[in-house]
């Protein structure tokens, strides 16, 4: 056999047990994600997180134990110390910076990766509804009147594993992960007060290079898409909200004299109506509106014409434009019908939350993460807003960033029968955490540039 010839059958064996090892590494793929097709485009570029996944499945146990604690002792608004305390023992011994908040209970915890580089932000709500719980869980509220029927208690477990995993793969790590643990979400602007004071004044790395926050991400549970998909948008993903009371003044008297007085029953009434035509009739299809009343209160027995009614409800829209557009009709119609009879309507608008509004490129990265993560056709991309709020939406306006739906349907319930978030019944998925703490971990992960693989 000459030299060169020997050297061509040596390098051929070489090429052989190359190919051989990646094939067997090819088979072990395919037998770990259940698959024998090709990787997606999304898990081509971002990977096909078959060890993150490992990672995930090793904090379930932790993952749902710490949120059948938090559910069974929710706490409501800004101030939740037994929330906090729970959360921050859950977090002992990570390589966190922790800051806490005094203004709320909220929590600022930073995790530095052992290169410099920017920073991502995650938020997960913590705080709980003023309802009953009527679901017969094990774990079942044990405060009264407070449930977490809108899913904090996931968010804050799937953040919380979500900062263990990173940790463990902190050198990997080219920045830093911000963890923000938010109370107040439900109508108490949470995210404002922590913004206010100081969430996003991050330092600078050791190295003295600039660490800014680049993008910040939320995840929102429902239970009214399947577990296993996950849902978003560019745009606005969520309505702002706005409280509304009008309050109309007239004149007293008998109730068999109405022509003594000035009542503000039928006049009430007459608002009311003309308000849902202003809303068909002024208001855009495609840049919609709802207003809602949900409350009118007047009189106090059967004979007396009372001098005042009111008149409350809710305000939603999907942009600015419309918002203000709706608020300036609302007083228009109902300062007209007032005067029309002779009355006066006091209007009074309480400003709420903001629309949320989602980063075109952030809410596509999301969904190609989300895509790498739970194989294709689970990450869809919502055709409409929805008309409930969000105090993300502060966190949005000034970062780039996005909201992301997870579907947590109790596995064998219809989605579209399973009691919504905020019933007293609602349940939630378990198992559909582990996609919450992968898409965390993953977002975190891709913005900084580490693969998923």
């Amino acid at each position: 056999m000459s030299v060169n010839l020997h050297k061509q059958f040596a390098g051929g064996q070489v090429e052989l047990r190359l190919f051989k090892h990646r094939l067997r590494a090819y088979a072990w793929l395919m037998a770990k994600t259940g698959s024998n097709k090709p990787v997606s485009a999304a898990q081509e570029k971002h990977g096909t997180a078959v060890g993150l996944k490992d990672q995930v499945g090793g904090l379930m146990k932790t993952t749902v134990a710490l949120r059948r604690e938090l559910h069974k002792w929710p706490e409501i608004g800004n101030t939740l110390p037994k929330t906090r305390e729970q959360v921050l023992t859950a977090l002992e011994g990570l390589p966190l910076d922790i800051k806490l908040h005094e203004t709320t209970s909220g929590i600022a915890a930073m995790l530095t990766g052992d290169k410099p580089g920017p920073t991502v932000m995650l938020r997960g709500d913590m705080d709980a509804l003023p309802m009953p719980e009527d679901t017969g869980l094990d774990f079942a509220s044990q405060t009264d009147g407070c449930m977490h029927a809108c899913g904090h208690d996931t968010h804050t477990s799937m953040l919380v594993s979500a900062a263990k995993l990173l940790s463990d793969r902190r050198s990997e790590i080219p920045g830093r992960v911000l963890f923000m643990f938010q109370p107040g979400e439900e109508g108490y602007h949470g995210a404002k007060f922590m913004l206010e004071e100081g969430l996003l004044d991050v330092a600078k790395n050791k190295d003295g290079s600039e660490s800014p926050i680049t993008a910040a991400y939320a995840l929102h549970i429902t239970a009214s898409m399947p577990a296993g998909t996950i849902g978003t948008r560019s745009g606005p993903l969520m309505a702002s909200s706005d409280v509304l009371s009008i309050k109309i003044t007239g004149k007293g008297g008998h109730a068999s004299e109405p022509f003594r007085t000035l009542d503000p029953i039928p006049v009430a009434c007459e608002i009311v109506q003309s308000l849902q035509m202003m809303i068909t009739r002024r208001i855009e299809t495609f840049d919609p509106a709802v207003v809602t009343i949900t409350k009118l209160v007047a009189g106090t027995t059967t004979n007396v014409i009372p001098e005042s009614a009111l008149i409350e409800g809710t305000i939603r829209a999907v942009s600015e434009k419309t918002r203000n557009k709706v608020h300036d009709s609302i007083r228009r119609v109902a300062e007209g019908i007032a005067a029309a009879y002779e009355m006066q309507a006091t209007v009074e608008i309480r400003i709420g939350y903001p629309v949320t509004v989602n980063d075109a490129p952030s809410s596509d990265f999301a969904l190609e993460v989300a895509e790498s993560l739970l194989g294709e056709g689970k990450a869809v991309r919502m055709p409409a807003p929805i008309m409930g709020a969000e105090d993300f939406s502060y966190v949005l306006n000034k970062i780039p960033g996005a909201m992301v739906f997870i579907g947590g349907t109790p596995e064998g319930t219809n989605p579209a029968t399973a009691a919504p978030n905020h019933s007293n019944r609602v349940m939630f998925e378990e198992s559909a955490m582990a996609h919450g703490v992968a898409l965390y971990a993953g977002l975190a992960l891709r913005t900084l540039g580490v693969t998923l693989n």
